[in-house]
């Protein structure tokens, strides 16, 4: 292996564990954001409405973060793909599809984000029963979500967290296998 090759597998994998720990702390602030929006009774109207909207701008830069894997998995969706890709992709897509509607429902029902941003919306009880709804399916899909990136979670909080703190090296391998 030349200097060269060497100098591009260095800067390839040195971009590759950054985009792993961006991807994790990312996905711990779309984790705290969602925990603290999660009930309105718990924290009050207001709260619940700026952390839902700090939720989603997370969420989207999640998908940013993802998107050439949504573009290669759409590409290929209906050709030969892994089952487990197959079923991710389907996944994700109906958690953007419930979270899109957890979005819109709430702007529609607002008490405090949008009368401070000035506008006016008169949403109704459909808006506020879709808004439940769509919360309460939202608890499946995310576990769901959990529980098929379980090992890339416990690798990455090692790697970011566990290890920096402790001052232990881990073998980091696992992560190589990408989200």
């Amino acid at each position: 292996m030349n200097n060269l090759t060497k100098t591009t597998a260095t800067t390839a994998t040195k971009s590759v564990w950054n985009l792993n720990k961006v991807n994790l702390f990312v996905d711990l602030g779309i984790f705290a954001a969602f925990f603290v929006a999660r009930d309105a009774h718990m924290t009050g109207i207001t709260i619940h409405e700026w952390f839902g909207l700090a939720f989603v701008s997370m969420l989207l830069t999640h998908l940013l973060l993802h998107w050439r894997w949504v573009v290669a998995v759409t590409r290929k969706f209906f050709s030969q793909l892994p089952t487990m890709t197959r079923l991710n992709y389907v996944l994700n897509a109906l958690l953007l599809l419930d979270f899109g509607l957890i979005a819109v429902s709430g702007i529609m029902i607002s008490r405090s984000v949008v009368p401070v941003l000035g506008l006016s919306i008169s949403g109704g009880r459909q808006w506020e029963g879709l808004h439940h709804l769509s919360a309460n399916i939202v608890f499946v899909l995310v576990g769901l979500h959990v529980v098929s990136h379980w090992r890339w979670i416990v690798d990455a909080v090692k790697r970011y967290i566990i290890a920096p703190l402790t001052g232990n090296r881990l073998n980091t391998a696992a992560l190589n296998r990408g989200v």
